[in-house]
């Protein structure tokens, strides 16, 4: 195993924006629970639909905050890489400590990908901590209250995803036996009349395919849910407008990212094409990224992924950016519980909030993770007035759904 303690910091031999507390004489005493320091910052992932990445933040008050990485493999490296820039720190400053790991880190990448998701996972923990140092929910910590629940929608899945009928019969199931008023489904699927998937090219047999599906999910709910369609950034420009222009007379609540997501230029005249709604934002990196898509009104609705995106902090910036143009935020998500609390305290403070998505579903043991219950009802997701993100996490449950070879964190004092 690498010590990450003893590990070089080439960017410390040179750079002079070192954020840390000594460094900018923030060493002042406060007084009580808020003298904290950071002592110790761990991870585990679970097994779930898919490997999520929980983080924990310890401190020598006894409070202990859990946050979520966005998926995958690459992020606790990188937290035990980090973790020794946080260790005396106070979890309090949330926003100094954000920018501290992406100056410290910004030669190993911390303008994008695996690093901005692994200081979003320590960013959510601090928040967890700093709520239950103030005792505040975490919504508190981020503007306060706009609405008590958030409306949440599901994305569906089918055994024949292909199949424009098998859609519209779970959209029905889904709407009319777990009440939800907002589903998604995948419009990436195969059709059958494909000749080459590699270059995103659609042939009019295949939109056609595609116009099946949309048209058979929007009349089997009728107005009873909005239904909105992914296609996981597959296609050509000129594709996406000839689809979404077909898509134009149904009820469509917005087409996601139906482009690759590296060339804004084009988002823009993929959006300004239509009158399909267009959404797009879970595959761009911090406020930044989501800057040159909102200041030409690129997208019609932005829909950035929390525990990716950079924390609950620069996704309040993004939605306040959004706001200016009158965007609405409709939260990407397939995270555990704790990454998903995270992104609905944040949609109940910003004023534009759409939708926060539900990955799930279909996981019988997604709410096994956390001691609370009924998380979702009829589609909706309460805020909790407990400090912090309100969840307590069940040990007994992360430990037996662990990935293989995984270790489980400490527990709080």
């Amino acid at each position: 195993m690498v010590d990450y303690e003893k590990l070089r910091d080439p960017n410390a031999e040179y750079t002079m924006r070192d954020l840390s507390a000594e460094t900018m004489g923030a060493t002042r005493e406060r007084g009580g629970v808020r003298d904290a320091e950071i002592t110790d910052i761990q991870t585990t992932m679970v097994d779930g639909n898919y490997p999520w990445i929980l983080v924990r933040v310890y401190t020598d008050a006894g409070v202990v905050g859990t946050g979520e990485s966005y998926w995958g493999g690459g992020d606790a490296e990188i937290i035990e890489r980090m973790a020794p820039f946080l260790e005396g720190e106070n979890p309090l400053d949330i926003d100094r400590l954000y920018e501290h790991l992406i100056q410290k880190m910004s030669g190993e990448g911390s303008i994008s990908g695996k690093v901005i998701s692994a200081i979003s996972g320590i960013e959510i923990a601090l928040h967890d901590v700093a709520g239950k140092l103030l005792d505040v929910p975490a919504y508190q910590l981020v503007g306060g209250k706009y609405r008590d629940e958030v409306r949440v929608y599901c994305d569906l899945h089918t055994e024949n995803e292909a199949d424009p009928q098998a859609c519209a019969a779970e959209a029905e199931r889904v709407v009319d036996d777990l009440g939800y008023d907002a589903i998604k489904f995948d419009l990436d699927v195969p059709s059958g009349h494909e000749k080459d998937r590699a270059n995103r090219h659609l042939r009019n047999p295949e939109i056609d395919h595609k116009v099946e599906i949309v048209e058979a999910t929007t009349e089997a709910v009728g107005d009873k849910a909005d239904v909105a369609f992914d296609c996981h950034w597959s296609f050509t420009a000129g594709s996406a407008k000839r689809l979404a222009r077909e898509l134009e007379e149904y009820d469509v609540w917005w087409l996601e990212d139906p482009v690759p997501p590296e060339n804004h230029d084009v988002q823009q005249k993929v959006t300004d094409s239509t009158s399909t709604p267009i959404a797009v934002g879970e595959n761009v990196y911090r406020k930044f990224g989501q800057r040159t898509l909102l200041e030409p009104q690129a997208v019609d609705i932005v829909a950035p992924d929390l525990p990716r995106v950079g924390g609950m902090r620069e996704t309040r910036k993004i939605a306040d950016i959004a706001d200016m143009y009158y965007i609405p935020v409709a939260m990407h998500n397939v995270s555990s519980p704790i990454g998903t609390m995270a992104s609905a305290q944040v949609a109940a403070a910003i004023p534009n909030s759409l939708a926060l998505e539900y990955h799930s579903y279909e996981l019988g043991w997604w709410e096994d993770l956390i001691e609370e219950d009924d998380l979702i009802q009829e589609g909706r997701m309460e805020i909790p007035e407990e400090p912090g993100l309100g969840l307590t996490l069940n040990l007994d449950a992360v430990e037996e759904h662990m990935v293989a070879g995984e270790t489980l964190f400490d527990p709080a004092p």
